[in-house]
């Protein structure tokens, strides 16, 4: 019964890294998407002002 319970929390605690992991990883993704627009739309700011 002791091994289960050790599998069980085993396995929450890496499903919950993985969960951080991932959520993270979305996280820099968003910004890295926002910093792209935005440079996008600095480059095109400044070549239409030419």
């Amino acid at each position: 019964m002791r091994s289960i319970l050790y599998l069980i929390a085993v396995v929450l605690i890496i499903g919950w890294l993985i969960g951080v992991f991932a959520y993270s990883v979305g996280g820099i993704i968003h910004v890295l998407l926002v910093l792209a627009i935005i440079s996008f739309l600095i480059g095109v700011i400044r070549r239409g002002g030419d």
